[in-house]
C-alpha cells in the first residue's frame, strides 16, 4: 500500500530534492529562521523536525545519523548543543511557518518564513 508516501515535488529529481533539503536545513539551523517559498517550507518541516527529535538525546549514534543527513560538522554541533536541549520537554512541533502576504518579485510565488518556535 502507498500510505504516507507523499513527497513535495520541489525539485526536478529525488537527488536534487535531497540536496535542497540538506542545504535548507543547514541554513535554518545556522540562522534560526529563513525565507523561502511556501512549498519548500512545507517540505522542509518534516525533515528538520526529525533531526530535532534526534538531537534531543545526545549520543554518538544520533550525532552520526544527523551527520549522515546534513554532512556539516558545524550544523550538527549547533543542533545538538543549542537546539536539541531547548526542545527537551517538547513532544513535537518545533517549527513554525509564517506566510508572507506579498509574492516574490519575479514570478509572484507564495513566500513564507520557517523558523524554530
Amino acid at each position: 500500500m502507498r500510505h504516507q508516501k507523499h513527497k513535495y515535488n520541489v525539485g526536478s529529481s529525488p537527488s536534487h530534492r535531497i540536496s535542497l533539503m540538506k542545504n535548507l536545513s543547514i541554513s535554518l539551523i545556522e540562522h534560526g529562521k529563513i525565507k523561502s517559498t511556501q512549498a519548500k517550507c512545507k517540505a522542509l518541516r518534516p525533515f528538520i523536525e526529525k533531526l530535532v527529535t534526534l538531537a534531543k538525546v545526545d549520543s554518538i549514534a544520533n550525532r552520526r545519523l544527523a551527520y549522515s543527513k546534513l554532512n556539516s560538522d558545524e550544523a550538527v554541533k549547533k543542533l545538538f548543543t543549542e537546539i536539541g536541549p531547548k526542545f527537551k520537554a517538547t513532544p513535537g512541533g518545533y517549527t513554525r511557518i509564517v506566510k508572507v502576504a506579498d509574492g516574490r518579485v519575479g514570478d509572484n510565488a507564495k513566500m513564507g518564513y520557517i523558523g524554530f518556535v
